[in-house]
């Protein structure tokens, strides 16, 4: 019966309330001086503060179906890489319990299980046979270890004298010849040059063409949105939430972006008339004769819901009110968009853009649509004005709201132009 149930489960991967623990080591009592230390050391007087217990995990339950690509996301030391060594049998939950469902194969730790002193060749036999693999099976993978890993010219000589990628092109050749149903990736895939990076993306890329279960842990993510149909977030040790991938990595920065602000002091608050956001540091200036008075500016995203975070190539709606007190002719509405350093974006108006508005009376509103914020990750003001055609201001807000953007990627500057990268071998 049991053997029927584990041949139609529907999981590769349950975990089950699962918590670790571990006994933190404290340091020595600092001495005032050698003598009250030989003092204390005489009357028998504890030196060392008292052992206390962290919790790198705190009852984690999901499970990750058959054929899934899985990711774990979370900021360091929330305990992604510890859930992952408990997945592989490299440490032992203090409670709970996991059930994995295939053969497993981990790549979680650069040159573990490598012993410095062997060379590749006899560390591809030692590590293989760990995973599981026969003698017989390692002979026959073992050219294709050695051309995945480009290290036809060094796998006879000692290990320790391998760089940083060098061990990650063998630990990853080992791991992936094993042909797993269940493939853990821990950070370590950050390490590689362009050309190996390639490889390690068409090897997960047919390892999920062919159905088999990827669980994935890095700080990048792109990889996530990329590759993972879920992801579950972890934070201090605690489970945060499971489920969209998009939407669990919209939360986690939403989260990481807050405690940023925190930090910083940079609070956002209400801002003029209560719309949006503005930096608590920042002063409203606003001038004009008030005959068209800006009366409230909102910004939305691409659904239309109100909204001050949004991610680089998002959509956004940016809606001014307005009331004229008298008749205006050849009004001109603009915008402008400013970095919170002081840095100008873009700017743009009715008139540049050759747009001709009616004469404007009583109340009304306009809006200004954005297909794409292709801006780089950060805070940025908005000032919105009304103006005659010779730049006589009516109202001019700066800055009237602010809005934050946030990015996977680390790139630099103001503007992310769309773009991709293209390799081409001489």
């Amino acid at each position: 019966m049991e053997h029927l149930q584990r041949r139609f489960s529907l999981y590769a991967i349950k975990v089950d309330q699962v918590s670790k623990s571990f006994k933190m080591r404290k340091r020595y009592r600092q001495a005032l001086t050698f003598k009250s230390w030989v003092i204390n050391l005489l009357r028998g007087q504890r030196i060392l503060h008292p052992a206390e217990t962290f919790w790198a995990l705190r009852d984690i339950s999901f499970e990750v179906p058959k054929g899934k690509t899985f990711g774990i996301i979370g900021s360091n030391g929330s305990g992604k890489s510890t859930l992952l060594k408990i997945i592989a049998g490299l440490q032992r939950p203090c409670r709970g319990k996991v059930k994995v469902e295939g053969r497993l194969s981990a790549l979680i730790e650069l040159g573990a299980g490598f012993h410095p002193e062997f060379t590749g060749r006899e560390n591809i036999f030692i590590n293989g046979i760990i995973l599981g693999l026969t003698r017989r099976e390692i002979y026959r993978k073992f050219d294709e270890i050695v051309q995945f890993a480009e290290l036809e010219e060094f796998i006879d000589n000692p290990v320790k004298t391998y760089s940083s990628g060098m061990y990650m092109r063998l630990a990853f050749a080992i791991a992936v010849s094993v042909d797993p149903d269940i493939f853990l990736i821990d950070e370590i895939l950050s390490v590689g040059d362009a050309s190996f990076q390639h490889k390690c993306n068409a090897k997960i890329n047919r390892f999920r063409s062919e159905g088999k279960t990827i669980i994935m842990v890095t700080h990048d993510l792109g990889a996530i949105e990329k590759y993972c149909d879920e992801a579950i977030w972890l934070e201090a040790g605690s489970f945060r939430g499971k489920g969209n991938v998009r939407e669990i990595v919209d939360a986690y920065l939403e989260y990481v972006a807050q405690k940023e602000r925190l930090a910083s002091g940079n609070f956002l608050g209400p801002g003029v008339n209560g719309n949006g956001p503005v930096s608590g540091k920042e002063n409203l200036r606003r001038w004009g004769s008030r005959e068209v008075e800006i009366t409230a500016v909102e910004l939305s995203n691409g659904d239309g819901e109100p909204c001050s975070l949004y991610k680089t190539g998002d959509k956004m709606k940016i809606e001014i009110t307005y009331m004229v007190h008298r008749p205006i002719r050849d009004p001109v509405f603009g915008v402008g968009i400013f970095r919170n350093d002081g840095a100008y974006c873009y700017g743009t108006n009715t008139y540049i853009e050759g747009i001709e508005v009616e004469n404007l009376t009583g109340k009304g509103k306009v809006q200004i649509h954005f297909d794409r914020i292709d801006l780089t990750g950060g805070i940025y003001l908005l000032d919105v004005a009304v103006h005659a055609k010779d730049g006589t201001p009516y109202d001019y807000q700066s800055p009237s709201c602010s809005f934050e953007v946030q990015s996977n990627i680390r790139d630099v500057g103001i503007y992310r132009p769309p773009h991709r990268w293209k390799f081409e071998k001489l």
